[in-house]
């Protein structure tokens, strides 16, 4: 299998160089409600490229021949790790949380085409649901080095947050003023983030994320200052996407697909793209997981 998988990552090496396989060390892992978990690996040819946006593909255990895609939630070139959110859904995720501080797991990454880096509308609205929360924190992180930005990252989930809940000091009149809980990490880098459940969380907006999007996107005077980046399930996707539409707004979208070589050799995590040309498929993979929200053909109706 590995040595397959070689041969399809040296097949697109003109297009897709930065992609390698490396023996990356567990270096810290944390449990949180609802069977998630934080894992921080030691993998330094991976940092290296590695974009917001970006994903790895990780075998979860010497078991299993068959890697999972992992998207990429913090990237540290200086110390050469990278984090990644992950929930326990099947063999290999619990085979992955059951994984010890300094054991050794295969990682192939960075994947994929990442989010604008730059040239930003001044108030981006990031907004993550559940697994797709982890991208958004990564692309916080490269807008707060761009001090003209007032990015507004809003999160939701069914299922108990990955983080401790904390209440915002960061005040906004972008979201309703009881809906004050945010994550910690954004609140350290001064980036305002607002959490959104239909589970009654203490502090979080009662209802769904993009309830919540709409929300402070009707709050700003300056709607032409808004643009929209999202990740999560594919219902909240078309939600986002029918938003964007309806108040003319820019936005990007991590899609996410069943895997199997995720780099472009199966083909099996292709969708339906509009292009100039007319529809196309597309392979989430490596032509995306970011696309252009408008773009994107979502199948059934």
């Amino acid at each position: 299998m590995e040595s397959n998988v070689n041969q399809v990552v040296n097949h697109n090496h003109a297009h897709r160089g930065k992609i390698k396989i490396c023996d990356g060390k567990i270096l810290a892992t944390q449990s949180f409600e609802g069977e998630q978990h934080v894992m921080r690996v030691q993998c330094p040819e991976i940092v290296t490229g590695s974009e917001p946006g970006n994903f790895v593909h990780v075998k979860c255990s010497n078991e299993l021949s068959m890697r999972r895609p992992m998207s990429i939630m913090r990237a540290s070139p200086r110390e050469g790790w990278i984090e990644f959110l992950f929930k326990t859904v099947g063999k290999g995720t619990d085979l992955l949380a059951k994984q010890q501080v300094g054991a050794i797991i295969s990682i192939m990454g960075p994947i994929g085409t990442p989010f604008k880096l730059s040239g930003y509308r001044k108030k981006p609205i990031l907004i993550g649901g559940g697994v797709g929360i982890p991208p958004m924190v990564y692309l916080a992180e490269n807008m707060k080095r761009q001090s003209n930005l007032e990015p507004l990252v809003l999160m939701g989930s069914e299922i108990p947050f990955p983080f401790p809940l904390k209440p915002s000091q960061i005040m906004t009149t972008r979201v309703p003023s009881d809906a004050i809980a945010a994550m910690p990490l954004l609140e350290d880098w001064g980036i305002c983030s607002r959490l959104a459940s239909n589970q009654g969380y203490a502090g979080c907006f009662d209802g769904f994320v993009t309830d919540l999007a709409k929300f402070a996107i009707l709050s700003s005077s300056e709607q032409n200052d808004i643009e929209l980046f999202a990740c999560g399930p594919t219902a909240m996707l078309k939600v986002v996407q029918s938003i964007a539409s309806e108040y003319d707004l820019p936005c990007q979208i991590s899609l996410e697909e069943h895997m199997a070589c995720a780099v472009g050799g199966c083909a099996g995590c292709a969708i339906e793209i509009s292009t100039p040309e007319g529809k196309a498929m597309k392979r989430v993979c490596v032509d995306g997981p970011i696309f252009e929200a408008e773009n994107v053909i979502f199948g059934g109706g």
